[in-house]
This record gives structure tokens, sequence and C-alpha cells, in this order.
């Protein structure tokens, strides 16, 4: 029987493990975290019926994700910097097929449908090598197929690839409000029952409303400067920066809770590819990291885990099942990376929101 290593346990290795599971196949995943709880899961997202939402289904989940998605979440507003709406769409008019959920609620429904051991919490994987992992304290292990499921600075990549992500020049300076129904009423109306995109030239403001009466504000800048980004998560330095924004726009920022988290975006080389190696391949952030322009990271992580996991049960040997695997995988990543650039740069132009606002109205 073939033994299956999955290094990093985030939505796309918990999803490989669970597909595999239905088909009756075993895996072990190492992941760094001591439990699923550890550390905040980050906030909500968008799962697309053609990816995240079919990844679901060939993993028998459909039922639980709907008890705790959020169909309202697919309310957007398109605002300017003076506050003035320029584009809304209901989340009945969006048509309901991308409901939203809290990562952490995906992330508790994964975990629960896998057999207890399955994951290893807390093996914080400090090498690899063909065919071995080597876990923190010097334990190895041998499995015949490695998976590379630990996000943009995979440790599993460098087998397969020389690339690395590069700084895109955006950031993202992360904040929370809390029990925004009571506490902040006009935040709570401003943003509403979904995401709310506030765009100038050069940054912007974007709301996501999360489960259990929080919004998640990233305030976004753009910087070349990847010094300067500590800077940005300074409550009195952000809102400098944002200073020829409206009041309430601002209030996102001058309301939120005390922690600010900076995240540079980062991406790796648009049709990142590479040539099949023996025993080891890359799902999600590892194989395609891309900015979140394109709202697909998670989506495309949980379907090229399900399009592995189902390689796998249809081949007779692991090495066919990775070629045919890594045919889709390409061109499907390189398409999605190319629709992300592209709509980081449409979304800080000149004339932000401008270009924004003519791509959903053609959609729409």
């Amino acid at each position: 029987m073939t033994t299956i290593g999955i290094v990093g346990g985030g939505l796309g290795g918990l999803t490989l493990a669970r597909v595999l599971h239905t088909h009756g196949i075993a895996s072990t995943v190492y992941e760094l975290d001591a439990s699923p709880t550890a550390r905040d899961q980050g906030g909500t997202l968008d799962l697309h019926e053609e990816s995240g939402l079919r990844a679901l289904a060939e993993a028998g989940l459909s039922e639980a994700f709907r008890e705790v998605a959020r169909e309202e979440g697919e309310a957007l507003r398109i605002l300017d910097r003076h506050g003035v709406v320029r584009f809304e769409e209901t989340a009945e008019a969006a048509g309901g097929t991308r409901p939203e959920v809290d990562r952490g609620a995906l992330k508790r429904i994964l975990v629960a449908s896998l057999p207890d051991g399955t994951v290893r919490w807390g093996a914080k994987v400090t090498a690899v090598s063909a065919g071995r992992i080597t876990i923190d304290g010097g334990e190895v292990v041998e499995p015949d197929l490695i998976v590379g499921a630990d996000g943009a600075w995979s440790k599993v990549r460098p087998l397969l690839s020389d690339a690395v992500p590069v700084y895109s020049g955006l950031s993202f300076v992360e904040a929370n409000l809390s029990d925004v129904d009571s506490a902040h009423p006009a935040a709570a109306a401003l943003v509403g029952p979904g995401t709310m995109f506030a765009l100038a030239a050069g940054k912007g403001l974007i709301a996501q409303r999360n489960g259990g009466g929080r919004i998640r504000v990233y305030a976004a800048v753009e910087t070349g400067d990847l010094a300067a980004v500590t800077e940005l998560a300074d409550h009195h330095r952000l809102l400098e920066v944002f200073a020829d924004f409206d009041p309430g726009l601002r209030a996102l920022i001058e309301e939120s809770d005390e922690r600010f988290v900076a995240r540079p975006i980062h991406a790796l080389p648009v049709g990142h590819r590479w040539e099949r190696v023996p025993g080891v391949t890359l799902l999600g952030d590892a194989a395609h990291l891309m900015s979140p322009f394109a709202g697909e990271g998670a989506n495309l992580a949980m379907l090229d885990a399900a399009e592995l996991a189902l390689a796998l049960a249809r081949h007779e040997d692991v090495e066919s099942a990775l070629s045919a695997y890594e045919a889709a995988l390409f061109p499907r990543a390189a398409e999605a990376a190319r629709e992300s650039a592209r709509n980081l740069e449409a979304c800080f132009r000149p004339d932000a929101p401008a270009a924004l606002v003519e791509q959903m109205l053609a959609h729409s």
C-alpha cells in the first residue's frame, strides 16, 4: 500500500486527506500548529461552484458546509474614497453560487471528518528531501509520496522548483472590529452583510463581514519598500495614509481592535510549473501562490486536493496519477494567477474604483 505524507494541515492538506479517506486511502498530515485552534484561522472566504464547492462534494461534506455557510455573505459593495457607492449587489442578485464561510468553521468540518491520528498536530517539519520528511526532534518518516501543502514558503517546493515568492508591491494591514451590530453600528451598515471595497489610487480599504458579529478589515497600500510595511501597522500611521478617505471609512481603522497585523502580498511567477519528480508534488499556495484578488487561493487549494486524491484513486501507480494531476493543475493555476495579477492592478489604478466597477457591471 502506498504511504502518503502531507506536509501542511491547512484547507488544502485537510481536503486531500479527507477525499483520500473517502476512497479508502490512508494518509498522514504533518502540521506545525499544536491544534486546529492554536492560532487565528483568518477571515471569511467565498467558495466557488467549480472549485471549493466541488471539492467539498467530493469530500462528502456539502451538507455539513451548508450548516455553517453564510449565503448573505455574497453581497458586495464598491465605494470610492469619498464613501460614494459605485456598485452594489445583493446576495440574492449574486445568485447564491458563492456562499461565504469563516475559515475556522470550514477547518473544523474538515478536521472532524478525518479519523483520529490522521493529523499529527505540533509536528514541525524541519527538512524535506527525496522520500524523507524530518520532524523537529529528529524523527524521520519515509512516505512513498510527499505532498507539499505547506503554503507560500513551502519546504517541499525546492525539491521541484527553484521559484520563490516575489513581493507584489502591495501590502495589507489587517484589523478587526468585534460585536459590530451593537458597538459599531455605523461600520456594520457601511460594510453590509458581505464584502465592501473602498478604493483609490494606490490604496484601499477592504472589509468583510465574518460570523460572530465581527468585521475583518484589510487596509491595502501600495509600497515598494518592504521595510516600510511594518510601519503601516501603527494606528496613527495608517490613519495618516488614509487621511483623504471619508470619515466613515476611516472609522473602520479608528474603531478597530488594537492589534494590527502587516501582511505583505507575495506571488509566485504566473505559470509556475516543474518537471515531474518521482514521489513528490505540490498543491495550493505551495504550487501557485497568488494575490487574493481573484478569490481563488483557498478554492484552488481545495480543488487541487480533490483532483490529486481522485487521480491517486483512479490510477494504479503513483507516477501516472501525479502526471495526470499536474497536467490539469498547471494551466488551471496559470489562468487564475493571470486574473489575480490583472485584478490587483485594476483595483488600485489612478481612476479606482472605475475598473473594478466596470468589471462587475459586465458580469452582473
